[in-house]
């Protein structure tokens, strides 16, 4: 999955760059059309992808602001004045 998402990110560079090439030697139309793809793909297929690599087999529940995990900051803050001190 991290070859595929780091593939699909150089062909998009590649093809944004592609497009403004064609921009800037005169073929706007070819040239917007390769920039909005490039856009769409890396919207619509890289990010959800790159979002489901890096988030599964995660707990959702140690990154919300529970009583907790609030209880274990204090105390985490605490602990770190007191041997500050």
């Amino acid at each position: 999955m991290k070859y595929i998402i780091r593939i699909l990110f150089i062909a998009i560079v590649i093809l944004i760059s592609v497009g403004y090439y064609f921009k800037n030697t005169g073929d706007h139309i070819t040239g917007d059309k390769l920039v909005g793809i490039g856009i769409l793909v890396s919207s619509f297929i890289l990010m959800p992808l790159f979002i489901y690599y890096r988030w599964k087999d995660k707990k959702v529940k140690d990154y919300m602001l529970t009583e907790e995990n609030l209880k274990k900051m204090r105390d985490y803050d605490q602990n770190r004045e007191n041997n500050n001190s």
